[in-house]
């Protein structure tokens, strides 16, 4: 089943979702602010984007900024940071089975389909 993971304050996010709809495929809707990941489950979307951790942090965002910065974290360190602060995690997030990305740009969501 392909999910996204879903800001829906978020422009990027927005345009992602509407890629999704305008493919006319099935997918779910994650609205990750809401319904908040936990480590396992942030880790399994690491696990399947073949990213390590800091790509996946949003860190234009104040609170990165303020608190975290300029210190030195781990991969563990830094999955608790964006499972206590979601809004610091990237999106959209579209995952496909075995494989997603990261919409940024947006357009990238289409190389999953």
């Amino acid at each position: 089943m392909i999910t996204i993971y879903h800001n829906p304050r978020c422009k990027k996010s927005r345009e992602g979702l509407a890629i999704l709809e305008d493919l006319n495929i099935k997918f779910n809707i994650r609205k990750y602010l809401d319904e908040t990941l936990n480590a396992d489950e942030l880790k399994t979307i690491i696990d399947v984007l073949k990213i390590k951790p800091e790509v996946l942090v949003r860190k234009n965002e104040s609170i990165w900024k303020t608190n975290y910065k300029s210190k030195q974290l781990t991969d563990n360190d830094l999955i608790k940071i964006m499972v206590d602060n979601p809004k610091l995690i990237e999106r959209p997030i579209v995952i496909n089975k075995n494989k997603g990305i990261v919409g940024r740009p947006p357009e990238l969501i289409k190389k999953l389909f």
